[in-house]
């Protein structure tokens, strides 16, 4: 073979080889373009979804902050006596009061027609009042008894806002008018559009109703039907504005085209709303950072291979972890929001029992008034005639006695629920206020054969309070822990005090039947008893949970499986 044949062999072979390697590099080139490309989507996706839940949670918050606020206006009884027919004096200013106290921007009561009778801003140039609203869905909706939520511009104020209502209602029941609120959700949009992040809020038809640009904002996504246009201008929602398509076509893998810009976007459903939030990030940024990549991984593989691979994993963690952070955050919020929804509950509760108390207690004054004398002759009637010449024993006289003790048992919790409390408070020492409720209760020890054990160290801290009140409260459960036991073979009631930091808790334990799984809730409800007809009514433990929490203490209680524990816990006197 000659030499000149040797070397067009080599040439060619060079040369295949030039071909099979410059393909490699330009087949890894588009392999590392679109893999970088699709990592960095991804993780723009995880991120906006994080982005997106954190914006969906501050608008939920903003919407639900006073959602509640209607409901508890409409059952002011001076909203009600105006509403009826009784006048209007004092109404505007409580409203005004109303309204800067809870930061919201007006708050209105209409009546049955939507005209508005009175408003919060009715001292202001542009006001409310004498405004028919009667159009509106939020109105027409609290007629028929459903809270009424609506987003729409004013047509007075010609400004964005958000508009709850509630059905106001006589003493029959009837739907007499609405009280209706409007929350402002300026500070939230410039919040939005500070963070210098693309955001809008879409409602069932397709309308931007919030934009971090003036821009897209009122502009429809979808094309709009006439008759969808009817109604709108119909329900006036958006005021004079045009409503213009904006330039908005969805594409494949969460990507979407907004004015001739390619975004990836994240959206999320505003539930009882029926809104859309989407947050969208730019791809221009995506393949800044894809050709960044793309031209560090020729330097680096030109050098060596493996400083890409480092950058590019500590690339990913940062990612993931910025990704993270996120997540935590919208986890904290949550969290935040389901405290403070139980707080809310649980103060509704105690208003709602605070509420039934106090009916309880005019109840129970006049109860008490008007059977007192009653029982007084019956009891002077009853003695004249035993000591007359034909009382026997045994017979109707006895009998009667008996029925006049059973009424004044139930009289004797109805008068002490009726006293107000005694605000005068004392500096008291624990043993001497145990002592004082066992010297009232020895009788009724004694004659049930009662073994009582007591445990309380002498150098206890004081506490301060009302000293007849508090004892009232241990005789209340030392005769129902003697009630609990009165069938039981073994019938041992024990007292224990122990001090932990600021409190002092004294614990009242006996071997009775138990609570039969009823909670400190259920016991405490008024007229709540086990006990037979004529012997109780059932408030004693509503009393005591009552005095407990005049002293800022807390009453508590614990089934064990013989008997049953309370625990009174009361602050102790600070120096």
């Amino acid at each position: 073979m000659s030499q000149n044949a040797l070397f067009s062999r080599k040439s060619k072979k060079s040369i295949a080889y030039a071909i099979g390697l410059a393909a490699l590099v330009i087949v890894g080139f588009f392999s590392l373009f679109f893999a970088s490309l699709s990592v960095f989507k991804t993780v723009e996706l995880e991120r906006a979804e994080g982005r997106a839940k954190l914006y969906h949670s501050t608008l939920v918050s903003a919407l639900e902050r006073l959602e509640h606020l209607p409901f508890i206006v409409a059952q002011d009884p001076a909203i009600v006596r105006a509403l009826s027919g009784g006048g209007l004096k004092g109404v505007n200013s409580r409203l005004e009061d109303f309204a800067k106290r809870s930061k919201a921007e007006a708050i209105y009561v209409m009546d049955q027609n939507g005209w508005t009778i009175a408003a919060s801003n009715y001292a202001e140039d542009v006001n409310f009042l004498g405004k028919n609203y009667g159009f509106r869905p939020y109105f027409k909706d609290a007629m028929s008894g459903v809270r009424g939520e609506f987003f729409a511009i004013g047509a007075t104020t010609f400004t964005p806002g958000f508009f709850v209502s509630n059905t106001v209602r006589d003493d029959q029941g009837n739907a007499i008018g609405v009280v209706a609120l409007k929350v402002a959700l300026s500070e939230l949009t410039g919040a939005w559009a500070a963070s210098g992040d693309d955001i809008l809020v879409t409602n069932n038809s397709g309308i931007t109703v919030f934009a971090t640009s003036n821009e897209w904002r009122y502009r429809a996504t979808t094309r709009l039907s006439e008759v969808q246009m009817l109604e709108i201008n119909k329900m006036q929602q958006f005021g004079k504005q045009e409503l213009k398509p904006l330039d908005w076509k969805l594409g494949a893998n969460n990507e979407v085209q907004l004015n001739g810009t390619n975004y990836l976007y994240a959206n999320i459903s505003v539930q009882r709303r029926g809104w859309t939030l989407w947050y969208i990030k730019s791809t221009s940024g995506i393949f800044e950072r894809t050709w960044f990549v793309i031209i560090l991984a020729t330097i680096v593989i030109a050098m060596m291979g493996i400083a890409f691979v480092t950058i590019r994993s500590n690339q990913l963690r940062r990612a993931l972890s910025a990704s993270h952070d996120d997540r935590q955050k919208l986890r904290v919020e949550i969290e935040e929001r389901k405290a403070t929804e139980m707080r809310l509950e649980q103060t509704q509760s105690e208003l709602a029992r605070t509420s039934k108390l106090a009916a309880l207690g005019q109840l129970a004054a006049s109860v008490t008034h008007e059977l007192g004398q009653p029982i007084s002759a019956m009891r002077n009637y009853l003695a004249a005639e035993q000591i007359g010449n034909g009382y026997k024993p045994g017979g109707l006289i006895d009998h009667l006695t008996g029925v006049v003790k059973r009424m004044e048992n139930i009289t004797k919790e109805l008068k002490f629920f009726s006293l107000p409390g005694d605000a005068r408070t004392e500096q008291i020492a624990i043993n001497d206020l145990v002592d004082g409720a066992l010297e009232l209760t020895q009788h009724d020890l004694l004659s049930q054969k009662i073994n009582v054990n007591l445990s309380i160290p002498q150098s206890l801290p004081l506490i301060e309070g009302n000293r007849q009140r508090l004892e009232q409260v241990l005789v209340n459960l030392i005769r129902n822990a003697l009630a609990a036991m009165k069938d039981s073979t073994t019938r041992k009631l024990q007292i224990s005090v122990s001090a932990d930091q600021d409190r002092l808790n004294i614990n009242v334990r006996d071997t009775g039947h138990g609570l039969n799984g009823q909670t400190i809730e259920q016991l405490q409800e008024p007229f709540h008893t086990n006990k037979p007809s004529g012997e109780g009514m059932g408030l004693g433990l509503a009393i005591s949970a009552a005095i407990v929490r005049e002293h800022r203490g807390h009453l508590s209680t614990m089934d064990h499986e013989t008997g049953a524990e309370f625990t009174i816990e009361l602050p102790l006197v600070k120096d």
